[in-house]
């Protein structure tokens, strides 16, 4: 009789432990909002109020929770120096500079005091958006080994722009950082980059594709759906860049895929998926932080779809659709804000032409190669939409590395919550 506590009492404890580990979440999150940290600091109010303004930075930092901020105080940016009145910064403009202010690493003040006598290249928020040339969305950090005095500067070498670090405001270990420091930092380049402030060139798109003698067939599906109008709509703010492919491409598609065959509101969602709401150079592409880049298209179907993967492949830029991979073959037009470049395929959307490779007539298959283990994860059918992130390119330091730690610790931690729960139904059953 006195043993049957000791068979009830476990039963109990087990069955509440696997209910407790069944309802218990596995992973806890944390979710870093910048500006009510900051906002409890009085000095600072002119640039929370920047950042609160910035809606964008929103859905950028979500899925973010290792950074530093660099904060210019109220002083600074009321200054008649301030970089904000003698570069006649337009408000369109401020969402780029304040990305350049979040460095994607948690850096400690005792970081700061240890960097090397090269200094550290840190990559920012802005580095991401693709909108910044080579590694210019980037900040130098160095540490004058004298004074250790911390200097904040762009990578490249004849930048006017630099700051530097006045003190440590608030830090929340290993999660986010803010410093002060003596100046508003503008990228270098930055009225060469993409922002909202770009006129209209009144640019006919269908004349210039015509001009280009290649593009006939390109020219005349544009005309007849209407959407070339929304697309000059479009030449100002952003801007846009143009994927036209050649006449042969269309001779290519296999009956299966004919543009002619679709109803007209899709054909005009795949003239649509031909064109990103950005201006890039060709050498932007090549160098292109994040290769998933959403299309106007995606903003018409909805975000993290009918978006294309752009990499630098044998010397050329590849644009993988997941079904069809096209390269580009020329330059069009390129005056900032309006890029277009001849390719080589038909850019055909999964999301309407299905997931398997397009057959050529012959029934030869036009394979488009497996994207690398970044640009699977972020595939058309399952990328986040605008702020991605992230690139098999030149992504950021440290960037690659995050988000497989992070999986990986997903897994691990999943697995290690399964291996739980079997442990405790086993011992449960024993008993």
């Amino acid at each position: 009789m006195g043993s049957c506590p000791n068979v009830i009492i476990p039963h109990i404890t087990l069955t509440t432990l696997i209910y407790f580990l069944l309802l218990s979440p596995p992973h806890p999150t944390l979710s870093l909002n910048i500006t009510a940290i900051l906002s409890t600091f009085p000095d600072f109010s002119h640039f929370t109020s920047l950042l609160s303004a910035a809606t964008p930075l929103s859905s950028d930092l979500s899925h973010r929770n290792s950074l530093s901020l660099l904060a210019v105080p109220n002083s600074i940016l009321d200054s008649p120096s301030s970089p904000l009145i003698t570069h006649h910064i337009t408000p369109s403009a401020i969402p780029d500079i304040l990305r350049y202010h979040l460095l994607l690493q948690f850096l400690s003040w005792s970081d700061l005091l240890s960097l090397p006598p090269s200094g550290k290249l840190v990559t920012t928020l802005l580095q991401t958006t693709g909108r910044a040339p080579n590694n210019l969305g980037s900040v130098n950090i160095t540490r004058d080994p004298v004074s250790n005095v911390i200097s904040i500067h762009s990578p490249s070498p004849y930048s006017p722009s630099n700051a530097t670090v006045l003190s440590l405001v608030k830090t929340l270990p290993y999660n986010i950082t803010i410093f002060s420091i003596n100046s508003l930092l503008i990228p270098s380049g930055f009225n060469l980059m993409t922002s909202e402030t770009q006129p209209n060139l009144g640019l006919n798109i269908t004349k210039t594709l015509i001009d280009g003698h290649d593009f006939n067939v390109a020219a005349s599906l544009l005309s007849a759906s209407g959407v070339v109008e929304e697309f000059q709509g479009d030449e100002g703010g952003a801007g846009i860049t143009m994927f036209v492919p050649v006449d042969y491409a269309f001779a290519d598609l296999p009956p299966a895929a004919s543009l002619q065959s679709l109803p007209a509101d899709k054909k005009a969602v795949v003239l649509r998926f031909h064109v990103l709401h950005s201006y890039y150079t060709l050498g932007s592409l090549e160098s292109i932080v994040n290769p998933v880049q959403p299309t106007l298209a995606t903003e018409t179907m909805g975000a993290g779809s009918f978006t294309l993967n752009i990499s630098r492949l044998n010397g050329s830029v590849a644009i993988n659709t997941g079904i069809v991979q096209a390269t580009v073959t020329q330059t069009v037009f390129d005056q900032n804000p309006v890029a277009i470049f001849g390719v080589s395929k038909v850019l055909l959307p999964r999301e309407i032409f299905g997931k398997s490779p397009i057959s050529k007539p012959g029934g030869l298959v036009q394979e488009a190669p497996p994207p690398d283990a970044d640009a699977d994860t972020l595939s058309p059918e399952n990328s986040p939409g605008f702020n991605g992130q992230p690139s098999h390119l030149s992504s950021p330091p440290g960037f690659r590395q995050d988000v497989l730690s992070k999986a990986a610790n997903d897994v691990y931690g999943f697995k290690s919550f399964v291996v739980v729960i079997v442990c405790c139904i086993g011992l449960y059953v024993v008993i």
